[in-house]
């Protein structure tokens, strides 16, 4: 009878260890992928991967879905892109004509706007001293202000030098935009010029930096984390 008695406990005691287990037992990767899409799809901005870790159950792994549903996506008419840190769902480049009609433009930047965002993209992170050395005028408030409320740029870390002047970086939204992975993605001189965006004359040197060191663009960027 006691052996009986045993025997329940440690088959209920089996069932219980199983019951616990698979409350922690993670998706298949199949349908891990199918939670990376869904929260991609609906997400207007890129996700990160400490995101969806977040919202996924316990023992996936995003970065790994995010990966092979990137590839599963590859040729159609959507792709699964990396934007700096994060991923989003953005439609194929070579369909964009497609959503030209539905594009509204709802304001135009200044030439100075246009001329501090090259700037700090090409130049980042730098303060606004640097900004305006490098433009040969000065930079009012307001131009900084308008590309931090479009998200373009945003602060970076503070100079460690008399005063501890801010830095401006380009930001995720910006990338996201220009369909960058990151700003070392940003077009060399070489490639500007062939595009008919730059004058064939030769670069002023700026701040001590020759034509060749702007075109070395790894060396002109800072992670900012």
């Amino acid at each position: 009878m006691s052996q009986d008695i045993t025997t329940g406990v440690s088959e209920n005691a089996a069932q219980d260890q199983a019951s616990r287990e698979s409350l922690f037992e993670a998706p298949p990767l199949a349908e891990q992928e199918r939670m990376v899409e869904a929260v991609l799809f609906g997400s207007a901005d890129p996700v990160s991967i400490a995101d969806l870790t977040a919202r996924m159950p316990h023992g996936c792994d995003p970065k790994v879905a995010v990966e092979q549903l990137q590839r599963r996506y590859e040729g159609r008419g959507v792709r699964v892109v990396r934007v700096n840190e994060a991923w989003a769902i953005r439609t194929a480049p070579d369909l964009g004509f497609l959503m030209q009609k539905e594009t509204v433009e709802t304001r135009k930047l200044s030439r100075a706007a246009v001329e501090t965002l090259a700037i700090i993209a090409y130049h980042q992170p730098c303060t606004r001293a640097e900004i305006e050395e490098i433009r040969g005028v000065s930079v009012s408030r307001g131009t900084i202000d308008q590309l931090i409320e479009m998200e373009w740029i945003r602060f970076g870390r503070r100079r460690m030098t008399p005063g501890r002047p801010v830095t401006y970086i380009v930001t995720p939204n910006f990338l996201d935009h220009f369909g960058l992975e990151s700003a070392r993605d940003l077009p060399g001189l070489k490639e500007l010029r062939a595009a008919g965006l730059l004058e064939s004359r030769p670069m002023p040197d700026i701040g001590g930096m020759s034509e060749e060191d702007i075109d070395e663009q790894d060396d002109l960027f800072e992670d900012e984390s």
